[in-house]
């Protein structure tokens, strides 16, 4: 079985939103909500700066904390390892907002849902690619199967030397060229 992951490669990243909007469209959220954040890091001495941009959202967590403290169990981990929500069972008590390392839940407005980032899932498969990645203008993203040597994003995690975010929070899925 598929163990599903990206890869986002800040070198790359401009800042341009369009893997937001793609998403915010795909999950029919609001203007207000968004599953993506955009962090910018400046680092460096004048004159040597140099400005960065961290887009972030669910790293899909090898132990999802959100998904041990939820009491309808509305927050899991399929088999393949990415974090959904069972907007039938979620009754928006927002524990998973509290235990979330990476701040990457919302309410979703219409709904009532704590929602976050699941991949584009669909009928029990991921995106192909998901709606952020098939539309990230400069090729900072890229989706596959951590566990196939041979694909994509393992390639490029190789390549890179790329790392999860902050591994000292938990393991993630999403890996970032820095």
């Amino acid at each position: 079985m598929a163990r599903y992951g990206m890869l986002i490669n800040t070198k790359k990243c401009v800042g341009c939103y369009a893997c937001r909007l793609a998403c915010q469209a795909k999950n029919h959220l609001e203007p207000g909500e968004s599953f993506i954040k955009f962090h910018e890091l400046e680092t460096g001495t004048y004159p040597n700066v140099y400005n960065e941009i961290v887009p972030t959202q669910c790293q899909h967590c090898e132990d999802a904390p959100c998904a041990a403290v939820c009491p309808t169990h509305a927050t899991y981990v399929t088999d393949s390892g990415v974090v959904l929500v069972d907007p039938e069972k979620c009754i928006g008590c927002k524990y998973c907002m509290a235990a979330c390392p990476y701040q990457a839940r919302i309410v979703q407005e219409s709904t009532g849902v704590v929602e976050k980032c699941r991949f584009c899932w669909e009928n029990g498969e991921p995106g192909n690619p998901p709606a952020c990645v098939g539309t990230c203008i400069s090729g900072a993203r890229v989706f596959g199967d951590l566990d196939d040597p041979e694909s994509d994003i393992s390639k490029a995690i190789a390549q890179y030397h790329a790392q999860p975010l902050a591994s000292n929070l938990t393991a993630s899925k999403i890996y970032y060229v820095r």
